[in-house]
């Protein structure tokens, strides 16, 4: 496959066909007081133009990031920013054993490259990554491997799913941490792995054992909120934060209700990424509706 490389070089944009505007088949030249040998803002991407990739069984992240910036319409930074979304093709989105694990992590590891070439067309600013990918590679460095790869082919910075909780668990100073993933026993294990090598103590990990990568979305919310208060805010846990892994999982809503009764940050996985890739871009607004770290940090 060739490698698509993207430069953010201020170049002449739009390429105009004619030097003037066509009006009934008639050309009129020098039209419209503009240089056209000169670079233009796109109108709806003033400040910053966000590529999103995510797989393409996800039916959440993308929900989540949007219910967000809706409810924060009023906010003026929000309204020049825009996200483009990419899909990584995984045919096969069973989950349930290694051999679907292996097929499922071959698919992504592949399609992955392609989507961010797609995503590349769009001439994005900055590129967020809406995958957990601790799933299906065990430890800090296999999940840091492919990303990096991909990073490689850009001449952009990213958000990722560890980068960004990494963030923010150090602005809250967290050591001891719970984590709810939507994952089998291996995935779990995985995650929870992720964590004790960035340098967290895991003192309780929840797998509610989804065996589809697209039926994730569908993990109904009683059942994230009862695992949360009785196994993750069990008597002793003494938890400074809860973190939700799985994009596909719905949790901002959750977390919003949860956090002023637990009285710790649940670092929910789509508002962190998010989080993160706004407050990178200079965009440091107070947002409601989307979880206390837009407004803690």
């Amino acid at each position: 496959m060739n490698v698509l490389k993207v430069s953010k070089e201020k170049i002449t944009k739009p390429i105009f066909s004619a030097n003037g505007v066509y009006f009934n088949g008639e050309l009129i030249n020098n039209y419209g007081d503009i240089d056209r040998n000169n670079y233009h803002e796109d109108p709806l991407h003033l400040h910053k133009k966000f590529g999103l990739i995510v797989p393409a069984t996800n039916t959440t992240m993308e929900k989540e990031i949007w219910s967000i910036l809706i409810n924060n319409h009023h906010v003026a930074s929000l309204r020049n920013i825009g996200f483009h979304t990419s899909n990584v093709v995984t045919p096969k989105p069973e989950i349930k054993n290694e051999i679907d694990r292996e097929f499922y992590k071959k698919s992504f590891l592949a399609g992955l490259k392609d989507a961010v070439d797609i995503v590349k067309l769009s001439d994005p600013d900055y590129l967020i990554l809406g995958m957990s990918l601790e799933h299906i590679l065990l430890g800090i460095d296999e999940v840091a491997a492919p990303v990096n790869d991909a990073i490689a082919t850009t001449d952009l910075h990213w958000s990722t799913c560890h980068a960004a909780i990494d963030s923010a668990l150090r602005k809250y100073q967290a050591k001891n941490i719970g984590i709810i993933t939507p994952f089998e026993a291996h995935g779990n294990a995985s995650a929870r792995k992720m964590f004790c090598d960035l340098g967290y103590n895991v003192v309780a990990d929840v797998g509610l054992a989804c065996g589809n990568t697209q039926h994730i979305a569908h993990i109904p919310d009683d059942l994230k909120k009862k695992a949360i208060l009785d196994l993750l805010d069990a008597e002793g846990n003494k938890l400074d934060a809860i973190v939700q892994c799985g994009t596909n999982m719905s949790f901002v809503n959750l977390a919003e209700a949860l956090e002023p009764r637990l009285g710790i940050p649940l670092l929910s996985i789509n508002a962190v990424v998010l989080w993160h890739a706004l407050r990178t871009n200079g965009i440091s607004d107070k947002l409601v509706s989307a979880t206390r770290i837009f407004r803690d940090h």
